[in-house]
C-alpha cells in the first residue's frame, strides 16, 4: 500500500468513520424522539422528574398510586403556550405512551400560577422517576376529572378551591359540603379555608364516613393555627364515642373514646408555630398522630365505632349546637378508609409543603422532540418588566449603532478631506494666491489630486477655515489704504478662525452625547430590569410555595438577561465613543495646526499689497 493510500485509510478509520457513525446515531436518536411523541395534537412538552431518593424527598420506601402535587409558575412553565384554563395539561408516563390521571385544582394565567394533582402508579425511592407534561393544544377544551386521580379508598378530598360556593369533593364519592366557607386565595395550595373561631363547616352525614371499630382510616389536613387551645375536627355519636383532633397549648393532639368510655388522648411533644403544618391521624389496631410526616404520638386504642357527622372548626356534641373554637386556615382535608403508609404521609408533608424537594423540571421541547436552547428558555421566562427594559435597551442599541455609523462616515470624510487639503496646500507651498485660485477653479489646477479628490477637499473643514480666513483678509485689506495689516486685524482674523474651528469641532462632536448616555444609562436600565425580574420571580415562587433551584433558576437567568442586554448596549458604545473621540481630536489638532500656519502666513505676507489684491479678485 502506498503512503498516500495508507494515510487516506488511516484518516477514514480514525476520523471520518467515527464522525459518520456519530451523525447516524444523532439522526436515529432524533428520529426516535420524534416518533415517541405522545400525541401530535399537543405542541409542547416538558420533562418532570420526581426524586424520592435521599437527595430529594428521601422517602423510606417506594409508593404505589402516589398522588403528587405539581406546582407551576412562570419560572418553570410557559403559560403563554397553554390554554387559558389549563385544560390542555396532560401528564404522560416515562414510556411516553401512558397518560397519567391528573386534574387541575387552580390555574391562574394572570399571575401565572397553577396547582395540578397527578396520580403516579409507582414512585421509587432508589432512583428519580421522570414523566412528561404535555401542553399547547387549543382543541383540548375538557380537562380530566379529579376523581380519577384518587384510588377507591379515598373517601373525601376537599381542595377548598371554591369561592362563594359549597365546598366540593374531588374524590369519586362526592361528599360535598352543604354550605360555603370563607377562603384565602393565597393559601398554601391555591385557596384555603379560613376560620375565625366562630364559624364551622359540617361534613355530610354519610354512612361511608362513619368510623368502624378497629377499622383502618386516615385523616389528614394542612393547618395554619392561630389558636392555642381549640378543637380542629370532631366526630361524635350519641353513645359517647368520639374522635377529636385539636390543639392544647399549641401542641397537636388526638383523642378517641368508645361508647360510654373515658377518652384516651395522645399529644405531640412540641407546640407548632404559626406556619403551615401537615397533621395526620391513622387508625386501625391503634391510633397514631403525625405532624409534618413524623410520628409524634401513638394511642394503644383501636379505632372507635363512631356513627355521626363530623365538624371542621370546632366540636359538635350530639343533641347540642356545635361549638366553634378553631381560628386559622385549613387546606387539603382528606379522609381515606385505609391506613396510609408512613412513606405516603412523608411524601405529602414534603411534596405539598413550601419546601418541595420532590418535583424537578427539565427544558421545554417542541413537537419535533428537540429541546429548546438555553437562550430560548431564558427568553421564554422573561417577565413583562424585563421585556420593557430590553425593548428600551434595544432601541438605545439601534440609536447608538446608527450614531457610530454616521459619525464614523462624517469623521472619516473630514479626515480624508483634511489630508487632501493639506496635500494641495503643500503643493502650493502655502501660497495663498495660487491656493485660492486652485480652490476657485478646482478642475485641472492640481497635479496631485483628481476631480473626485478635489470634491472631497472642497467639503473639508480645513477648506472652510481657509475660505473664511481669505474672506476676512479681503475685507480688512479693502478697508486698509496702506496695504499693511495691523496686529489687531491679524488677531481679528485669528478670532474668526478660532470661531470656525469651534463650530467645526462641534459639528464633528454632534450627537456623541447619545453614546455617553448609552454607555452610562444602558447598564443601569438593565440592572433595573434584573432587580424587578428577581423580585417578581421570588414573589411568584413564594406564592407557589416552590423553593427548589429548578424553580428559581429560569426566572433568575431571565432577569439577568436584562443586565446582559444593558452591557451589550454599553460595551460597543464605549469602544465606538473612544475611537470616534480619538478621531475627532486628530481632526481638531489638524485644524489647530492649520489655523496657526494660516495666521503665520498672513503675518509674513501682509505687507505685499499686490499679492493681496490678486487674492481678493
Amino acid at each position: 500500500m502506498s503512503t498516500s493510500n495508507h494515510m487516506a485509510h488511516r484518516y477514514f478509520s480514525t476520523r471520518l468513520l467515527p464522525t459518520l457513525l456519530a451523525a447516524l446515531l444523532l439522526c436515529w436518536v432524533g428520529h426516535a424522539n420524534a416518533s415517541s411523541w405522545w400525541n401530535g395534537e399537543w405542541s409542547f412538552r416538558k420533562q418532570v422528574t420526581l426524586d424520592a431518593t435521599p437527595a430529594g424527598a428521601a422517602l423510606p420506601s417506594e409508593l404505589k398510586d402516589a398522588v403528587v402535587l405539581v406546582r407551576l409558575h412562570e419560572g418553570v412553565f410557559k403559560f403563554a403556550d397553554a390554554n387559558l384554563d389549563g385544560s390542555d395539561l396532560r401528564f404522560v408516563a416515562e414510556d411516553d405512551k401512558t397518560e397519567l390521571p391528573s386534574h387541575v385544582e387552580k390555574y391562574d394565567p394572570v399571575f401565572n400560577l397553577a396547582f395540578v394533582w397527578v396520580k403516579v402508579p409507582l414512585l421509587p425511592n432508589g432512583k428519580p422517576a421522570p414523566m412528561w407534561l404535555y401542553y399547547g393544544n387549543a382543541k383540548a377544551t375538557v380537562a380530566p376529572e379529579s376523581k380519577a386521580s384518587y384510588d377507591a379508598s379515598q373517601l373525601l378530598v376537599w381542595h377548598f378551591g371554591e369561592k362563594g360556593a359549597a365546598v366540593a369533593d374531588a374524590s369519586a364519592f362526592g361528599h360535598h359540603a352543604s354550605s360555603p366557607v370563607a377562603v384565602n386565595e393565597s393559601g398554601l395550595i391555591g385557596n384555603s379555608a379560613r376560620f375565625d373561631g366562630a364559624t364551622l363547616l359540617n361534613l355530610p352525614a354519610s354512612p361511608s364516613l362513619n368510623l368502624a371499630a378497629g377499622a383502618p382510616f386516615t385523616w389528614s389536613a394542612w393547618v395554619q393555627s392561630n389558636s392555642a387551645n381549640a378543637v380542629l375536627y370532631s366526630q361524635r355519636d350519641p353513645s359517647g364515642a368520639a374522635l377529636l383532633i385539636g390543639f392544647d397549648g399549641g401542641i397537636p393532639y388526638v383523642s378517641v373514646a368508645d361508647a360510654g368510655g373515658a377518652a384516651v388522648k395522645g399529644s405531640g411533644s412540641a407546640a407548632l408555630d404559626d406556619n403551615w403544618h401537615h397533621l395526620a391521624v391513622v387508625g386501625g389496631a391503634d391510633v397514631k398522630l403525625y405532624a409534618d410526616g413524623n410520628l409524634v404520638a401513638t394511642l394503644a386504642h383501636p379505632t372507635p365505632l363512631v356513627n355521626g357527622a363530623a365538624v371542621l372548626g370546632g366540636d359538635g356534641l350530639p343533641g347540642q349546637p356545635a361549638k366553634a373554637s378553631f381560628s386559622g386556615e385549613v387546606d387539603e382535608l382528606q379522609i381515606a378508609k385505609v391506613a396510609r403508609d408512613p412513606a405516603a404521609l412523608r411524601l405529602t408533608a414534603i411534596n405539598q409543603g413550601a419546601a418541595d424537594k420532590l418535583v424537578g423540571f427539565g427544558v421545554d421541547e417542541g413537537q419535533a422532540g428537540s429541546g429548546h436552547s438555553h437562550f430560548a428558555v431564558i427568553m421564554d421566562s422573561l417577565t413583562l418588566d424585563a421585556w420593557v427594559c430590553m425593548i428600551v435597551l434595544f432601541i438605545m442599541m439601534l440609536i447608538s449603532f446608527y450614531i457610530m455609523y454616521i459619525k464614523g462616515k462624517q469623521i472619516g470624510a473630514a479626515s480624508k478631506g483634511n489630508r487632501l487639503f493639506m496635500s494641495l496646500y503643500r503643493e502650493h507651498d502655502g501660497d495663498l494666491l495660487t491656493m485660492h485660485q486652485a480652490l476657485a477653479h478646482p478642475t485641472g489646477n492640481s497635479k496631485l489630486l483628481d476631480a473626485d479628490e478635489m470634491e472631497k477637499v472642497l467639503d473639508a473643514p480645513l477648506n472652510r477655515m481657509f475660505q473664511l480666513g481669505a474672506e476676512e483678509l479681503h475685507k480688512r485689506m479693502a478697508k486698509n489704504k496702506r496695504g499693511v495689516l495691523s496686529e489687531q486685524s491679524i488677531e481679528s482674523i485669528r478670532a474668526a478662525l478660532d470661531g470656525c474651528f469651534v463650530r467645526e469641532q462641534q459639528a464633528l462632536s454632534k450627537l456623541m452625547v447619545l453614546l455617553t448616555i448609552a454607555i452610562s444609562g444602558g447598564p443601569f436600565i438593565g440592572l433595573l430590569g434584573t432587580v424587578l425580574g428577581v423580585m417578581i420571580t421570588f414573589a411568584s415562587v413564594a406564592a407557589a410555595g416552590e423553593v427548589n433551584v429548578n424553580a428559581i433558576a429560569p426566572g433568575i437567568s431571565a432577569a439577568l438577561a436584562a443586565t446582559v442586554t444593558g452591557l451589550f448596549v454599553a460595551i460597543p458604545s464605549l469602544f465606538g465613543y473612544n475611537y470616534l473621540l480619538t478621531r475627532v481630536k486628530e481632526c481638531s489638532a489638524d485644524m489647530q495646526v492649520f489655523s496657526d500656519a494660516f495666521i503665520t502666513s498672513i503675518a509674513e505676507n501682509y505687507n505685499d499689497p499686490n499679492a493681496l489684491d490678486a487674492l481678493s479678485n
